[in-house]
């Protein structure tokens, strides 16, 4: 009887385990989305000598996206917040790895075209430079240990590199085969690599030349003209490209007298390329109900997301005002026109 309880015993917790790595720790091929955090955009930036008047805030929306296990999964079929798609629509042909460095690459675009268009709009001279090479990915299986999506290329046998074509340049005197040290940022640590140069092709039917078996790209930013206008970045978990306009109204309203907010609540999401052009974005309705839950009272979106916008406000029945803009010039129109906190 006693061995048959302990085998008894043993069955259960055997069992019980089983069920919690399922639950808990076995991967699913899916991810599922929920509404993220909306975020005040003015401890994200620094401008110099900046107008301090600010008594309302601009705020950046953003989206949870969670590798799902299956306890996540159950979850989520009675969440009306939330999303599940397969692990390859977002991906893609990109590693995970990948994919996030493409994300910071992105949020690094984000950032230099928000400030070139709100000094645009502030009539402050500019000009663009390149700021860093950045690693997208490591498709040549020779170079996998010595290079990481989302590394940063100091230099390459004690040369800078500022642009692409100035290291297709370096690399043309040396032949496949060679190995050359690049020094490198990764995180926040410096390395440096013995790198084997491998054959690549810009094209199909291009000539083969020497190269580091990597694919970047160029990072840039803008630097004012004038002393005293400069616009930096605090580090942060977020990437993508959708907080490009929220970025913009922030920079803006620092660069000129007054106040945008006029003491209101103010989120919003929309890319932002030089020109003012706002873009559209993914996962609008899971940011419509961050900005909600954070009391935003009015929220920007881009036009070609309006409607699946106004379906999820109207859903939620939120009494924020969702306001249609197609370029910063709309953006700014309406909330020049807005009325100021009692």
């Amino acid at each position: 009887m006693k061995r048959r309880a302990g085998f008894r015993v043993f069955a259960y917790l055997f069992t019980f385990i089983v069920i919690l790595y399922v639950a808990v720790f076995m991967n699913t091929p899916y991810i599922v989305y929920q509404p993220g955090s909306a975020s005040e955009v003015a401890p994200m930036i620094k401008v110099e000598n900046a107008d301090p008047e600010e008594k309302g805030v601009f705020m950046m929306t953003t989206v949870s996206a969670s590798y799902a296990n299956v306890a996540l999964l159950v979850a989520s079929l009675f969440n009306p917040n939330s999303e599940i798609i397969s692990k390859e629509t977002r991906l893609q042909d990109k590693t995970v790895q990948e994919y996030a460095a493409q994300q910071v690459y992105y949020m690094s675009s984000s950032q230099s075209s928000a400030v070139e268009s709100a000094y645009r709009a502030a009539g402050v001279p500019y000009a663009d430079v390149i700021d860093y090479l950045f690693v997208f990915s490591v498709p040549d299986t020779a170079n996998k240990g010595q290079f990481k999506p989302g590394d940063k290329i100091i230099s390459v046998d004690g040369k800078t590199v500022p642009d692409p074509a100035a290291l297709s340049t370096l690399l043309s005197g040396y032949h496949v085969g060679d190995k050359v040290t690049v020094r490198l940022h990764r995180g926040d640590k410096e390395l440096s690599e013995q790198v084997a140069l491998v054959e690549v092709k810009d094209k199909a039917d291009s000539p083969a030349r020497p190269g580091l078996g990597v694919m970047i790209g160029a990072v840039q930013k803008v630097e004012p003209e004038q002393k005293g206008k400069a616009v930096s970045f605090a580090s942060t978990d977020v990437g993508g490209p959708s907080a490009g306009l929220m970025f913009t109204l922030e920079i803006y309203n620092r660069l000129t007298p007054g106040d945008l907010t006029k003491g209101h609540r103010i989120a919003g999401t929309g890319t932002m390329d030089a020109d003012g052009n706002v873009g559209a974005i993914g996962g609008v309705k899971h940011k419509i109900v961050a900005a909600d839950r954070k009391h935003a009272e009015i929220f920007f979106v881009p036009e070609k997301n309006y409607e699946e916008a106004k379906k999820k406000a109207d859903q939620i029945g939120t009494d924020m005002k969702l306001v249609k803009v197609k370029t910063l010039d709309d953006a700014l129109a309406y909330l020049k026109e807005l009325p100021v906190t009692p």
